[in-house]
């Protein structure tokens, strides 16, 4: 299994297109029924290259108890490592934008390539900052965004930036990203506290009419009374 993936990451390296099972079986020296035992389509053999790709960073950890500083140190310490990896992790991303074109048009004839590995990390990084539920769940989809490959393409391939000015720009998005949910945060009403039960409320004094002695004529009685 090794020495396939092996060859299937510097196939990609090498010519950036995504190789079929069969390919990497004969540019390996292993049969066609090894290789498919091993791997049973592309989506299986991207899905490993993609694992070997972010290596250590599928299971990044820290122990820095700030958010911002942690996301900081996510994108700083990462984003090299995809810059090493491009090819592959393009390519990837290239099964996974073929696959969805081919799932909608009836024409899918494997398992679909899934992508995800950014959820766990991200989340990972944001952990320590004290924000809402769905402010949480909207910084973490935000981040997802120029957490990646993605980055690369765009500012690459569009407007033609090199590698250290992507690593820039990525990581100046993400300090805007984490700056704009701690504004939104600590601009939010605190939540009203709820009103205490009715036995519990402070009881409203009532008058009472003073008592009028009998020896008195009822008609001053009544006046007495009103």
């Amino acid at each position: 299994m090794r020495l396939l993936l092996d060859t299937a990451m510097a196939l990609i390296q090498a010519d950036g297109h995504i190789p079929s099972v069969a390919e990497v079986a004969v540019r390996s020296g292993v049969s066609r029924a090894t290789a498919y035992r091993c791997f049973g389509s592309r989506s299986a053999l991207i899905s490993a290259v993609v694992e070997a790709s972010l290596g250590p960073l599928r299971a990044l950890s820290s122990d820095v108890p700030d958010g911002r500083a942690r996301v900081r140190e996510l994108f700083t310490a990462t984003f090299p490592r995809f810059k090493e990896f491009e090819p592959q992790l393009r390519a990837a991303a290239l099964l996974a934008l073929d696959q969805w074109g081919r799932e909608r048009a009836g024409l899918l004839e494997e398992v679909p390539y899934r992508r995800g590995h950014r959820i766990r990390i991200l989340s990972h990084a944001i952990e320590p900052l004290a924000l809402p539920p769905a402010l949480r769940d909207r910084l973490h989809r935000a981040l997802s965004v120029v957490y990646g490959i993605e980055p690369y393409v765009i500012l690459k391939d569009i407007w033609g930036l090199p590698d250290r000015e992507v690593e820039r720009i990525a990581l100046w998005m993400a300090d805007t990203l984490v700056d704009a949910a701690l504004r939104e945060a600590q601009a939010s009403p605190a939540p009203r506290r709820r009103a205490g039960r009715a036995s519990e409320a402070t009881p409203v004094p009532v008058a009472v009419p003073a008592a009028v002695p009998a020896s008195v004529p009822a008609r001053r009685r009544r006046t007495a009374a009103r």
